[in-house]
């Protein structure tokens, strides 16, 4: 299995430029921002995004890319990362990667205006970038995507209807979109044909559909994704391994009425989690999660063997075992 230290120092100059730019456009004079932004630039994560974006936009240009692939990858980052600060308000989360969230350190207004700050930093960047039409309406999309999906997910835990197609629609729209956006931005950057911009972004909407099944297996499964197990059923989340585990049984409309009415009866988790793993609903996410991994090599097989198409085909395969 590729290492992302072994992608990130492959990366090289460009890796660096992309988290330079990041630094750059977040510097600010007030000192409570700027202490924010420092601490969340330190516990940034895996930065996977803008680490696929720089790889593919190698592997559509050729092996080289241009001032416009850092700035994407930075973007995409900032942006990524102002959803986090919003969903942490939204979840009234404590920690994020193992340290106290900005809500939860300074409160939730300090929190939404925080992410406002990176996503607008997000969006001075594009509006730097050769295409910037473009650019503009594609994070626009991607923006009120990640807003209708965090409305239908709350519509869904409602009614306690969510179905395959719903749940779907909402992991594209909650973080599939992001991926697919940087893996478009990716292509766009270096000028790509259209048969490799279609390929990016299918990679990187399969890729993003696979690494949100795989979240929620691992909800169910156990590992190390920052929540304890259940959570999701905790909050009335309808997601793949329950669908699976509901297709033709009989127990439907009681499993569905206790995911309604689980805020007033939270000792049915343990009832809906034993479902789920007895009546064959992993094995099932796990069947969904290798079709969006295998749709997402496919997207790949237009492109020459090389050294950039074997990490992403890795990183897609990693869906399968990671943990967290």
């Amino acid at each position: 299995m590729i290492s992302r230290e072994e992608i990130v120092s492959y990366l090289g100059v460009d890796w660096s430029k992309t988290k330079a730019k990041m630094r750059e456009v977040l510097g600010t004079d007030v000192r409570l921002l700027q202490s924010v932004n420092d601490s969340l630039l330190a516990n940034g994560g895996k930065m996977l995004r803008p680490l696929l974006c720089l790889v593919l936009a190698k592997l559509c240009g050729g092996g080289t890319t241009t001032e416009d692939s850092s700035s994407y990858a930075a973007a995409v980052e900032l942006l990524h990362n102002a959803t986090l600060l919003h969903d942490d308000v939204v979840d009234e989360a404590s920690t994020r990667r193992g340290a106290p969230t900005v809500a939860s350190a300074y409160g939730p207004t300090p929190a939404v205006l925080v992410g406002d700050f990176w996503l607008a930093k997000a969006v001075s960047i594009i509006l730097k970038v050769k295409d910037s039409l473009w650019a503009t309406a594609a994070f626009a999309k991607t923006i009120c995507d990640l807003s209708e999906g965090e409305m239908l997910q709350q519509q869904k835990a409602l009614s306690g209807d969510t179905t395959e197609a719903d749940y779907l629609r909402i992991i594209y729209d909650k973080t599939a979109s992001l991926f697919e956006l940087s893996c478009m931005c990716a292509a766009r950057s270096v000028a790509s044909n259209e048969d490799y911009f279609e390929a990016a972004r299918s990679f990187g909407k399969n890729l993003g559909i696979a690494f949100q099944i795989k979240d929620d297996i691992l909800d169910y499964d156990g590992g190390d994704i920052g929540k304890p197990t259940g959570i999701d059923v905790l909050e009335r989340k309808i997601t793949i391994p329950l669908l699976g585990a509901l297709r033709g049984s009989e127990r439907e409309e009681e499993i569905r009425e206790m995911m309604k009415f689980m805020p007033e009866h939270p000792d049915n988790s343990q009832i809906i989690l034993k479902f789920v793993r007895e009546e064959g609903g992993l094995e099932y996410a796990y069947e969904r999660l290798n079709d969006f991994i295998g749709q997402a090599k496919s997207a790949l097989e237009v492109f020459p063997a090389c050294k950039e198409r074997e990490f992403l085909e890795k990183l897609a395969d990693y869906n399968v075992s990671r943990k967290k």
